[in-house]
Protein backbone atom coordinates (compact mmCIF):
# COMPACT_ATOMS: atom_id res chain seq x y z
CA UNK A 1 0.00 0.00 0.00
CA UNK A 2 1.30 3.44 -0.83
CA UNK A 3 2.06 5.57 2.27
CA UNK A 4 -0.24 8.42 1.28
CA UNK A 5 -3.23 6.05 1.05
CA UNK A 6 -2.72 4.97 4.66
CA UNK A 7 -2.57 8.61 5.77
CA UNK A 8 -5.69 9.39 3.75
CA UNK A 9 -7.54 6.45 5.32
CA UNK A 10 -6.46 7.53 8.80
CA UNK A 11 -7.62 11.12 8.17
CA UNK A 12 -11.01 9.90 6.91
CA UNK A 13 -11.39 7.67 9.95
CA UNK A 14 -10.59 10.51 12.35
CA UNK A 15 -13.06 12.82 10.59
CA UNK A 16 -15.84 10.25 10.84
CA UNK A 17 -15.06 9.68 14.53
CA UNK A 18 -15.14 13.43 15.23
CA UNK A 19 -18.49 13.83 13.47
CA UNK A 20 -19.96 10.89 15.40
CA UNK A 21 -18.72 12.34 18.71
CA UNK A 22 -20.23 15.74 17.84
CA UNK A 23 -23.57 14.10 17.00
CA UNK A 24 -23.55 12.21 20.34
CA UNK A 25 -22.66 15.42 22.16
CA UNK A 26 -25.67 17.23 20.70
CA UNK A 27 -27.93 14.28 21.57
CA UNK A 28 -26.95 14.52 25.22
CA UNK A 29 -27.87 18.21 25.52
CA UNK A 30 -29.60 18.90 28.82
CA UNK A 31 -33.21 20.03 28.90
CA UNK A 32 -35.33 21.35 31.70
CA UNK A 33 -38.68 19.78 32.49
CA UNK A 34 -42.03 21.20 31.36
CA UNK A 35 -42.30 23.29 34.55
CA UNK A 36 -38.65 24.42 34.49
CA UNK A 37 -37.40 21.80 36.95
CA UNK A 38 -34.56 19.26 36.98
CA UNK A 39 -35.12 16.13 34.88
CA UNK A 40 -34.29 12.77 36.45
CA UNK A 41 -33.59 10.25 33.69
CA UNK A 42 -32.37 7.32 35.80
CA UNK A 43 -35.93 5.96 36.00
CA UNK A 44 -38.79 5.27 33.57
CA UNK A 45 -40.88 7.23 33.12
CA UNK A 46 -38.48 10.12 33.65
CA UNK A 47 -39.34 12.52 36.44
CA UNK A 48 -39.21 16.28 36.79
CA UNK A 49 -38.15 17.59 40.21
CA UNK A 50 -39.59 21.10 40.58
CA UNK A 51 -39.44 23.46 43.55
CA UNK A 52 -42.37 25.90 43.84
CA UNK A 53 -42.06 29.46 45.14
CA UNK A 54 -43.26 28.30 48.56
CA UNK A 55 -40.52 25.59 48.67
CA UNK A 56 -42.87 22.65 48.05
CA UNK A 57 -41.50 19.92 45.76
CA UNK A 58 -43.58 18.70 42.84
CA UNK A 59 -42.69 15.53 40.94
CA UNK A 60 -44.13 15.13 37.44
CA UNK A 61 -43.77 11.96 35.35
CA UNK A 62 -42.62 12.82 31.80
CA UNK A 63 -41.95 10.90 28.60
CA UNK A 64 -38.91 11.08 26.30
CA UNK A 65 -40.42 14.17 24.64
CA UNK A 66 -40.57 15.91 28.05
CA UNK A 67 -44.38 15.87 28.04
CA UNK A 68 -46.27 15.03 31.26
CA UNK A 69 -47.64 11.49 31.47
CA UNK A 70 -49.84 9.70 33.98
CA UNK A 71 -48.23 8.74 37.24
CA UNK A 72 -47.74 5.07 37.94
CA UNK A 73 -47.24 3.55 41.34
CA UNK A 74 -44.01 5.42 42.08
CA UNK A 75 -43.06 5.85 45.70
CA UNK A 76 -40.81 8.86 46.25
CA UNK A 77 -39.18 10.43 49.27
CA UNK A 78 -36.70 13.29 49.62
CA UNK A 79 -34.03 13.96 52.21
CA UNK A 80 -32.65 17.51 52.06
CA UNK A 81 -30.51 19.94 53.97
CA UNK A 82 -28.03 19.53 56.79
CA UNK A 83 -27.03 15.93 57.52
CA UNK A 84 -27.23 16.46 61.27
CA UNK A 85 -30.84 17.68 61.00
CA UNK A 86 -32.23 16.63 57.60
CA UNK A 87 -35.65 17.53 56.28
CA UNK A 88 -37.59 14.46 55.14
CA UNK A 89 -40.41 14.80 52.65
CA UNK A 90 -42.96 12.25 51.53
CA UNK A 91 -45.37 12.73 48.64
CA UNK A 92 -49.06 12.37 47.79
CA UNK A 93 -50.74 12.44 44.38
CA UNK A 94 -52.47 15.73 43.55
CA UNK A 95 -53.59 17.04 40.14
CA UNK A 96 -51.53 14.45 38.23
CA UNK A 97 -48.33 15.16 40.17
CA UNK A 98 -46.71 14.01 43.38
CA UNK A 99 -46.62 16.91 45.85
CA UNK A 100 -44.48 16.99 48.99
CA UNK A 101 -46.13 16.92 52.40
CA UNK A 102 -43.89 19.73 53.63
CA UNK A 103 -41.43 22.36 52.56
CA UNK A 104 -37.71 22.31 51.87
CA UNK A 105 -35.43 23.71 54.60
CA UNK A 106 -34.29 27.33 54.65
CA UNK A 107 -31.32 28.32 52.52
CA UNK A 108 -30.62 28.32 48.81
CA UNK A 109 -27.88 25.73 48.46
CA UNK A 110 -27.92 22.28 50.08
CA UNK A 111 -27.67 18.57 49.21
CA UNK A 112 -30.73 16.56 48.20
CA UNK A 113 -31.32 12.82 47.87
CA UNK A 114 -34.40 11.75 45.92
CA UNK A 115 -35.30 8.12 46.65
CA UNK A 116 -37.43 6.60 43.90
CA UNK A 117 -39.19 3.25 43.74
CA UNK A 118 -40.91 2.53 40.41
CA UNK A 119 -43.33 0.26 42.30
CA UNK A 120 -43.79 -0.24 46.04
CA UNK A 121 -41.90 -3.56 45.84
CA UNK A 122 -39.09 -2.31 43.54
CA UNK A 123 -35.49 -1.54 44.44
CA UNK A 124 -34.77 2.07 45.46
CA UNK A 125 -32.99 4.33 42.95
CA UNK A 126 -31.15 7.24 44.61
CA UNK A 127 -30.68 10.49 42.72
CA UNK A 128 -28.28 12.86 44.49
CA UNK A 129 -27.61 16.47 43.58
CA UNK A 130 -27.01 19.88 45.06
CA UNK A 131 -30.17 21.99 45.19
CA UNK A 132 -29.03 25.51 44.29
CA UNK A 133 -32.09 27.76 44.17
CA UNK A 134 -30.24 30.79 42.80
CA UNK A 135 -31.16 32.05 39.32
CA UNK A 136 -28.72 30.99 36.61
CA UNK A 137 -26.98 34.06 35.12
CA UNK A 138 -27.19 32.74 31.54
CA UNK A 139 -30.47 30.80 31.21
CA UNK A 140 -33.98 31.29 32.58
CA UNK A 141 -33.82 28.41 35.08
CA UNK A 142 -32.66 28.10 38.66
CA UNK A 143 -29.19 26.56 39.03
CA UNK A 144 -30.51 23.14 40.12
CA UNK A 145 -32.27 22.83 36.75
CA UNK A 146 -29.73 24.80 34.69
CA UNK A 147 -29.21 23.61 31.11
CA UNK A 148 -26.24 25.88 30.29
CA UNK A 149 -22.77 24.65 29.50
CA UNK A 150 -21.38 26.53 32.51
CA UNK A 151 -22.85 23.85 34.78
CA UNK A 152 -20.13 21.49 33.54
CA UNK A 153 -17.26 24.02 33.62
CA UNK A 154 -16.12 23.08 37.11
CA UNK A 155 -16.13 19.38 36.21
CA UNK A 156 -13.96 20.03 33.14
CA UNK A 157 -11.44 22.05 35.16
CA UNK A 158 -11.16 19.33 37.81
CA UNK A 159 -10.31 16.73 35.14
CA UNK A 160 -7.31 18.78 33.91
Amino acid sequence: MKPYLGILALAASLTISALAAEKDHDHGKKKAGPNGGRVITSVEPHLEFFVTKDRVVEITAINDDFKPVALGTQVISVVAGDRSKPTRLSFAAKDGKLVSNGRLPEGNDFPVVVQIKARPDAKVVNEKFNLDLEKCPTCKYQEYACICAHADEGKQEKKK
